[in-house]
């Protein structure tokens, strides 16, 4: 079963894609919905090869469970631009999105125009539960898109660029 999500967002495609390997603005994503706490201190950035687990809490109490966060990045050339893509082939350790198979998420930036970004997601789910848990995570991504679209024009902000200003 699969969820698509696709849409321009106001930010470069570098900002974009160090919002991707941030751990904090990624658990941004799911506030306050979803809590995502490390188990483990979380890196700065996520890195291509890394396995982080997390655990998630509804409302930041409600134990869902924990996840493995496994890190995997590509680029490849399409006619409008390059497209980065951030793949997450983790997996729910324990909580009940445990009972799914497979889990593989994948987030995919690239240039949309002066500025801007399309951002494309796609979360790939199987095992006999996929479902039931469907109809929750659909609704679930599209708070997500809601949040990308709303946080978006923050990432923009270059400190580096700003320092040497």
């Amino acid at each position: 079963m699969r969820i698509l999500l696709k849409f321009v967002i106001d930010c470069d495609p570098d900002a974009a894609w160090r919002a991707l390997h941030s751990p904090r603005a990624v658990a941004e994503l799911y506030g306050p919905l979803i809590d995502m706490q490390p188990l483990s201190p979380l890196p700065t950035s996520w890195e291509s090869g890394q396995d982080v687990a997390v655990g998630l809490f509804a409302g930041g109490l409600l134990p869902l469970g924990t996840q493995l966060i496994s890190v995997s990045d590509r680029a490849v050339d399409e006619l409008r631009g390059p497209v980065r893509i951030f793949r997450d082939s983790g997996a729910p350790l324990t909580g009940p999105l445990a009972s799914l198979d497979v889990w593989d998420h994948q987030m995919a930036v690239s240039p949309a125009g002066y500025g801007r970004t399309l951002w494309r997601e796609r979360l790939v789910i199987e095992g006999r539960t996929a479902p039931l848990f469907w109809p929750v995570l659909w609704t679930t991504w599209q708070w997500r898109a809601s949040r990308i679209r709303t946080l978006a024009p923050s990432w923009a902000h270059d400190p580096e660029a700003a320092a040497s200003a």
